[in-house]
């Protein structure tokens, strides 16, 4: 597999990662490979370079036991999409990485680099100094290797291969590690390798070989009974939980250690002298030092760039102060004492450790003077017994530590100011501060904001707590409890108490208790540890308009917001609703995740709605407040006109300045919209349930998300009838028959409009019939039924005769338009189109202007003005880019190419095309994909490429087999 080697000039070159998620770049591009399947059939081929692989094999080892319907069929269409992505220009080519072989595929990596060659050149780098005795070359080449990996090798890749890679590549890291290790130990550099070794050890508890290594290091660094406690600690565990006793190479050690064998334990490392204390005689009498770090928590997991920060290497002739924040029983303590263990080496004169108790329950918070004179009796110094001054017990502080090399752990602040008057004065001493406060009143070297595990790493504790991993049901069971539990530390070892050593009906009833919100709190209790009672401490310490803040953000149907989310539920400012996130997030009970959005973990969510529980006008209050917010934010961003609504909240009381602000605060919401009208429909408020449903239409069927649409609708539907807005029984079915009928399912669209039609004739409802018969218009055009079309809009033209809405005008002589151009009245058309434009640009509605333009330059098109066609199609072009207007945009630069095309500019329609494929997606309708499609493939041919023009056109054949809308190839246009 290459990995070096010189690129002839305009040769781009491919570069693969997989010691971590896959992922590929070209040059400096970062490539999109696809859905998750097709990028493991891509690793199957990269990681086999050079081998054929048959499409069994494939299937195999990218689906297993639960293969797809389609068999092998589905292999050449990921193949295809590989080919495309991996191509030069996100084309396939000839020269395909690709090839097609007898019965497989192979990957023929030309121009090709991947950091598994990488690791490969550089272990055999670090082998070979070892080899010629230059072990601190070794170290830095091993080093560099393991820097290659970057999480989890393949991460999230499914399939046998993957798992099977993943393990491999998995082992592969910690014998490099142990390499590593080893050679650091020869060169006496112990105290670096033992951070990394107990990180090591506590993360794969039964390797002997670690474990030996780790003794190691503790006898080079003078640490005997340390030593013996580790090989005590492994030997208990393998005998208590496997029956067995450790193996010959850790009892030598073992043995060399009880003998104090330096020959056998160090070989050539040098035992390190402590350096030579330059202090003055007085400072050097004898003291009795100290270590009172609590004992570690078993099982420590992850935490792996955490505990790197913390003990990374610090300046040495000043205080270093490190701080670690995070919400209640996310590991803060359990980081900050491990750290400390592998920072003890540093600091000779001892290690101290201060509860504060800034956030325990019953407890009051550590008074700085009690604290102080407790410090100086810990350093052996007598001076402030009596006194209450502060400031003069601080001074005497800092006079006892001025020549001490010391190691402070503060754990539980509740504020800067409980920390300042504690800091030792000595140079090269280390402090570490734990607090649910993010402190930003503290000078401090790093800050660490501590969050969840994540989901594997979650389960790999809980797995270590209620002892080994089971069948797959087990499994199953462990990976859904640890996701119930939030992922969050002190919730996973309740859990794990409670069910430790139990049958899996234990583990299965657990995570159906905790699948209750009402009850999950309560579940995660155990003795004097409570997740309720942690978050509890920290609630009540808020502020009373802070509490009130944390209630409403628990009602959140979103798990994302921003401030005009909270300002909504509060019904205060959004300046008001700012403060409070941010001074929320300042306590870790909520987490800003990006500039202006925040969330609540789910714990403290479930924890946040019972509190809320205790206030039900506080509850009316915030859901009214914020669903009243999302259905005037999705009206505002609709393009429909102002007598679109007539009832419900109207789009000019958003806080939105217009279409594109209030656009632009939907797509933070992400596919969370859909959500907010289960939200809606769940608490009671049908109206607004439907009303958020059928703002939403324009807004998600623009942007091509058509399944969201349907999915918002379905939800409301069934509400109708319990709804006070008797509009919505008609619209919801008008809405669901524009979403078919957008995506090219004109069957579908027809029977839901033509149930709308004749609801809203019961209800006599003009207006709704009018939309009704529009939309059937519209789709009856699209498929050549001009007569059925006409009939349609003229039956709407007489509903809306006398409403003044220009929207309304422009839609209807847009369409109009759409049937002279069809019937070939091309002069009619060009009159209908222009005054649509003219009232669309009066109106200022984007997308009706975009819309009517693509018709415009269509009408250009066909009467044989290309120049004048090619000019509109790129102002509707850049409308509906700049809109987000996906379906329309893709169907103007497919036109467009077809206006460059005749005119002679074959490159620039042949990239037109392009990009319109790319804008496309698997959401789009049929119709508009077979479309790109066969204009790609008469572009292609026109450029003399016939092997893309037949890839196009038989991508163009091969249309779903439930899709029977028009035919699949055409005509070459214009021919």
């Amino acid at each position: 597999m290459s990995s070096t080697g010189a690129l002839s000039k305009g040769v781009h070159q491919l570069r693969f990662t997989v010691l971590g998620p896959l992922q590929a770049w070209r040059d400096d591009e970062q490539l999109e490979l696809g859905p998750v399947r097709q990028q493991a059939l891509l690793a199957s081929l990269l990681l086999r370079p050079n081998r054929t692989v048959s499409r069994q094999q494939l299937l195999d080892g990218v689906w297993g036991s639960e293969q797809p319907g389609t068999g092998a069929k589905v292999i050449p269409v990921y193949v295809h999409q590989l080919r495309r992505r991996l191509g030069a220009g996100g084309e396939a080519t000839g020269d395909s990485l690709i090839v097609t072989d007898r019965g497989g595929y192979r990957f023929v990596p030309r121009n090709v680099r991947v950091d598994v060659a990488r690791l490969e050149e550089t272990v055999a780098e670090a082998r070979s100094a070892r080899e010629s005795g230059d072990l601190d070359a070794a170290v830095d080449a091993w080093s560099t290797a393991l820097e290659l990996f970057r999480g989890d090798p393949l991460a999230g890749i499914p399939g046998p291969f993957a798992q099977g890679e993943r393990l491999r590549l998995t082992e592969r890291r910690l014998a490099l590690a142990q390499d590593k290790l080893a050679c650091q130990l020869r060169l006496g550099r112990h105290i670096e390798a033992l951070g990394e070794l107990s990180a090591l050890t506590a993360t794969h508890p039964y390797h002997e070989a670690l474990a030996a290594l780790l003794m190691r290091a503790l006898y080079l660094g003078d640490r005997q009974s340390d030593a013996l406690d580790v090989f005590a600690e492994v030997r208990g565990r393998l005998v208590r939980e496997q029956g067995a006793e450790p193996g010959s190479e850790l009892r030598r050690v073992h043995e060399a250690v009880l003998r104090g064998d330096d020959a056998f334990l160090l070989g050539s490392a040098v035992r390190p002298h402590r350096p030579t204390d330059q202090r003055p005689a007085a400072a050097r009498r004898k003291r009795r030092v100290r270590n009172e770090l609590p004992a570690d928590v078993g099982n420590f997991t992850g935490r792996d760039r955490e505990l790197e920060l913390l003990l990374a290497p610090a300046d040495d002739q000043v205080v270093t102060v490190r701080a670690v924040d995070g919400m209640a029983g996310v590991g803060k303590t359990a980081l900050a004492v491990r750290a400390a263990r592998a920072l003890l080496e540093q600091c000779p004169d001892g290690c101290l450790f201060v509860d504060l108790h800034g956030h325990r329950e019953g407890r009051e918070t550590a008074v700085a003077q009690r604290v102080l004179r407790r410090l100086l009796r810990a350093v052996g110094a007598d001076e402030g017994d009596e006194s209450e001054d502060l400031d003069e017990l601080a001074a005497s502080w800092r006079t006892a530590t001025a020549s001490l090399r010391l190691l402070l752990v503060l754990d539980d602040v509740s504020g800067a100011e409980q920390v300042r008057p504690l800091l030792p004065a000595g140079a090269g001493s280390m402090v570490l501060v734990t607090s649910r406060q993010r402190l930003p009143g503290l000078d401090v070297d790093r800050r660490i904001s501590l969050a969840p595990l994540d989901i594997d790493q979650a389960v790999g504790l809980l797995t270590r707590i209620v002892g080994g991993e089971g069948s797959d049901d087990e499994r199953a069971a462990v990976r859904e409890l640890a996701r119930l539990c939030d992922q969050l530390p002190l919730a996973l070892r309740i859990v794990g108490a409670r069910i430790q050593n139990r049958p899996l009906w234990a583990v299965e009833r657990m995570a159906a208790r905790l699948a209750d919100d009402e009850r999950r709190l309560g579940e995660l209790t155990v003795e004097d540890r409570s997740v309720e009672a942690a978050f509890q401490v920290s609630y009540d310490q808020l502020p009373a308009a802070e509490r009130r803040a944390f209630r409403a953000l628990g009602l959140s149907p979103t798990v994302e917001l921003d401030r005009l989310t909270l300002a909504a539920m509060l019904d205060r400012t959004p300046s008001e609703a700012q403060r409070a996130l941010d001074s929320l997030a300042d306590t870790s009970l909520v987490q800003q995740v990006a500039a202006d959005r925040y969330r609540m973990h789910d714990l403290v969510a479930v924890y946040a709605r019972r509190v809320a529980g205790a206030y039900p006008d506080e509850v009316a209050t915030s859901r009214a407040g914020v669903f009243r917010l999302y259905v005037v934010a999705a009206r505002r961003a609709s393009d429909w006109s102002r007598t679109a609504f007539p009832t419900g909240p109207q789009p000019g009381d958003a806080p939105f300045a217009g279409w594109a602000e209030a656009s632009a605060w939907l797509d933070a919401a992400g596919s969370e919209l859909v959500d907010v009208v289960g939200h809606a429909a769940a608490a009671g408020h049908l109206d607004e349930a439907c009303w958020i449903a059928e703002a939403l239409c324009d807004y998600l069927t623009r942007q091509g998300r058509y399944h969201e649409c349907r999915t918002a609708i379905e939800i409301a539907l069934p509400l109708v009838e319990q709804a006070t807005d008797r509009r919505m029984v008609s619209t919801l079915r008008t809405c669901l028959g524009i979403s078919h009928g957008m995506q090219g399912h004109y069957a579908q669209a027809h029977t839901w409009l033509e149930d709308a039609l004749k609801l809203s004739r019961r209800a006599g409802d003009r207006l709704e019939q009018a939309r009704a018969l529009g939309c059937l218009g519209i789709f009856a055009n699209v498929v050549g039924q001009t007569t059925d079309a006409a009939g349609h809009f003229g039956q709407a033209a007489e509903l809306i005769q006398g409403v003044d809405d220009d929207w309304l005008n422009v839609l209807y002589l847009a369409n109009v338009g759409a049937i002279h151009h069809q019937l070939g009245e091309h002069e009619d058309a060009h009159n209908c189109y222009a005054t649509a434009i003219i009232l669309a640009e009066k109106i200022e509605s984007p997308r009706a202007l975009g819309k009517t333009l693509f018709r415009m330059g269509a009408l250009q098109l066909d009467s044989g003005r290309h120049d004048a066609a090619a000019d509109v199609l790129g102002k509707s072009a850049e409308i509906a880019e700049r809109i987000g207007d996906v379906p329309l945009y893709a169907a103007v630069l497919g036109r467009l190419g077809t206006a460059q095309e005749r005119l002679g500019n074959l490159d620039t329609a042949l990239e037109l095309r392009r990009r319109a494929r790319t804008v496309i997606s698997e959401r789009s309708s049929s119709r508009m994909k077979i479309e790109i499609r066969n204009l790609l493939g008469w572009s292609s041919a026109a450029v003399e490429d016939i092997t893309r023009a037949r890839d196009h056109f038989e991508l163009a054949i091969a249309r779903p087999e439930n899709d029977g809308n028009g035919p699949a190839v055409h005509r070459r246009p214009g021919r």
